[in-house]
């Protein structure tokens, strides 16, 4: 190997091995459940055809405590508030019914203008996929070399898919601190990022195109 080809190696190697370090213990505040299981209290929405009421696409199942998204047209629904330092859960399937495969995305710290999509880091949702970051919009978060999507440089990929069956409920558990994200998959660090240019921002559900389900969307923020 020649000696260029040798420092980026290393270089590499030395990258994947910064984002596999053990982050130190968080101090975490009290729980904030950003969906209360009965309304929309602390959202709004956006959708690619204003002319569609929200209603018609996104909707509450009150016995199920669950949000329900029909996935068209595309848009989101975003809190109201900014929040900049987290650890957000809450868990995700796609319809029990048809048990097809579907698309959708956690959106963090969106910032700007409401549009599809706005800036902001994207967990993605995606059936196969969750645990992947795209970066919407120029929104920069560095990771390792080898999670590049060399055909699409914004798409940082996942370690592994450990996704349950098609209709069965997941959980994402991600921590934003600083310019670190941080992606859990059913308990699995399966992406890790670094250098986040935003700060703070909204934190928004997608609608992609599919039937989605949401429930238990509960923050709790970071402590300095």
């Amino acid at each position: 190997m020649r000696p260029f080809a040798l420092a980026a190696a290393a270089a590499a190697l030395a990258a994947t091995a910064s984002f596999a370090m053990q982050s130190p213990k968080l101090k975490l505040g009290k729980e904030v459940r950003l969906f209360n299981g009965k309304d929309f209290a602390g959202w709004t929405h956006y959708l690619s055809d204003p002319n569609v009421a929200m209603s018609d696409v996104w909707s509450v199942d009150k016995a199920e405590k669950a949000i329900i998204c029909k996935g068209s047209p595309a848009g989101y629904i975003r809190t109201v508030k900014d929040y900049s330092d987290f650890v957000l859960k809450l868990d995700w399937r796609f319809s029990p019914v048809t048990k097809r495969a579907g698309n959708s995305g956690v959106l963090l710290r969106i910032v700007g203008e409401d549009k599809i999509w706005p800036r902001c880091i994207e967990a993605q949702l995606q059936s196969g996929a969750a645990g992947d970051f795209w970066l919407i919009d120029e929104a920069r978060l560095n990771t390792p070399p080898d999670r590049v999507d060399r055909g699409t440089p914004r798409h940082r990929l996942r370690t592994r898919t450990n996704e349950k069956p098609i209709g069965e409920w997941n959980t994402y558990e991600i921590t934003c601190h600083g310019g670190n994200v941080t992606l859990k998959v059913n308990g699995e660090t399966l992406n890790e990022g670094t250098d986040a240019d935003i700060a703070s921002g909204k934190i928004g559900l997608q609608a992609e195109g599919s039937e989605i389900h949401f429930r238990n969307v509960v923050l709790r923020p970071i402590l300095r």
